[in-house]
């Protein structure tokens, strides 16, 4: 008896009932591969049905949900303590408080890791065997050169010795890591032998090679850099870790989720070259971090996926406990993995704005001037068009081409005491408001702020 093919399987666990959170389809495909594969090494094809269906139960029930808390235990440390406060603009809570499957296995019963839920999600998504989610990037820089090269050595390229928000820099992560930092090439310049000198010299005592993307400054010019493959097969020979800081955070360069129903993926130019953690780690790296919420899409959290050796190392650390996240952020983090399983990413706020036409933003910005113009006629406010920017320290050459408005004069303050603020930029042409970053639904709102801008101005005094 032959066992069902992938696809088949998958497909049939979509008609799946009782579960708790649906499974998207390359959730599912994953469940399929893995039943088939242990009911071929069973000796029993036929038993795969009943295996993937037993997984995707045990898949979804062990994904991060709300739960009833009977027990009794007000701060139950495994249902994430304090329950999550419902998301309200009333001042009456009338929805049911919820505590959470935080650290709760609802298949055993037993206390559970919440490292089941996101982490793993994430591991799917970028192809590693494994993966860890602590509270930001640096955070899971620290965690990683702590518990990987503590009392040894770290080789970085000089070009990478990058400072992100706050003055935080990558040799005070070492020193605090407790790792010793090694310099290797020059500022513009660091080619594979470089790093092959100060790995054959034992009183570097290197014990891991980390790779920075330059995601805050660009270096231009007479420049080189040592490929990732390059340093990964180095790294091999030399039997020491290899980490990849990827920064921004986006998964895979191909970017499938955007594509249409013909398959199409919308061409963003502004995004060539940068990495992706799929390709990265592909690429031979033993570990990837990135931020979560860059270009991922996500809240603020440090991911770090890769080899299942190198991320147990991690999560076992002291800590490892210190920089964990706290349950909304892990349930968030969770909708938006899921959203990429499921080929949905393209409705995450970033990507709506990231995927906008200039001729749609161009339309939206006329109506509003239109909206306006009916009262105060469209001299005072105007369509331009604008440079967006990706933001965040990602990408800090590259602009993105977008539509605005521009109102004539300095109107930044009075834009920022509306109910809501609207915080605009100034320049020589005027007051700047740009579409491309203003959700669709809000136009009707922005047209109102803007007349009341201009109204205001109008009056005597004012």
């Amino acid at each position: 008896m032959h066992p069902p093919s992938v696809d088949t399987l998958a497909r049939s666990l979509a008609s799946l009932a009782d579960l708790p959170i649906e499974l998207p389809r390359a959730l599912r495909v994953d469940i399929a591969r893995q039943a088939i594969a242990a009911a071929v090494s069973a000796g029993d094809p036929g038993s795969a049905h009943a295996l993937a269906e037993a997984l995707a139960t045990q898949r979804s029930r062990q994904l991060l949900q709300p739960v009833i808390n009977a027990t009794g235990t007000l701060l139950h440390t495994n249902l994430g303590r304090a329950p999550r406060v419902p998301r309200t603009q009333s001042t009456e809570i009338t929805e049911p408080t919820r505590y959470t499957s935080l650290e709760f296995d609802l298949v055993t019963g037993q206390r559970g890791s919440r490292r089941a839920h996101a982490s793993t999600l994430f591991a799917l998504l970028s192809g590693a065997e494994a993966g860890l989610i602590v509270n930001n990037c640096a955070a899971a820089m620290l965690l990683v050169v702590s518990a990987l090269a503590s009392g040894r050595g770290v080789a970085v390229s000089r070009g990478e010795m990058v400072e992100i928000g706050g003055g935080f820099r990558i040799p005070d992560v070492m020193e605090q890591g407790g790792a010793r930092l090694v310099e290797v090439g020059t500022t513009n310049r660091t080619r594979l032998g470089d790093y092959e000198r100060v790995l054959a010299s034992p009183k570097y005592d290197i014990a891991m090679l980390l790779k920075v993307h330059q995601s805050n400054y660009k270096i231009t010019g007479f420049t080189e850099e040592t490929p990732i493959t390059e340093l990964a097969e180095l790294s091999k020979r030399a039997d020491v870790a290899f980490v990849a800081d990827i920064g921004s955070g986006l998964l895979d360069t191909r970017m499938p989720w955007l594509a249409d129903a013909s398959g199409k993926v919308p061409n963003l130019g502004w995004l060539a070259n940068e990495p992706g953690a799929r390709q990265t780690l592909e690429a031979g790296t033993g570990l990837a971090v990135f931020s979560g919420d860059k270009l991922l899409g996500g809240p603020q959290a440090g991911i770090i996926v890769g080899s299942a050796e190198l991320v147990e190392a991690c999560a076992k650390h002291p800590l490892a406990r210190a920089v964990r996240p706290g349950g909304m952020v892990l349930d968030e983090l969770q909708h938006v993995a899921l959203m990429y399983l499921d080929q949905r990413a393209r409705e995450l706020p970033f990507w709506k704005m990231a995927c906008l036409g200039v001729d749609e933003l161009r339309a939206r910005a006329t109506s509003i001037v239109t909206s306006v113009g009916e009262h105060f006629g469209t001299a005072l406010v105007s369509v331009i068009d604008t440079d967006a920017v990706p933001g965040g320290g990602t990408l800090p050459d590259r602009k993105i081409p977008s539509v605005g408005l521009c109102m004539r004069g300095d109107h930044v303050r009075t834009l920022r005491m509306m109910a809501p603020p609207i915080v605009a930029r100034m320049t020589d042409a005027g007051t700047i408001l740009d579409l491309r970053t203003i959700d669709p639904a809000d136009d009707f709102l922005v047209a109102e702020t803007i007349a009341t801008a201009l109204d205001a101005t109008a009056k005597p005094g004012s």
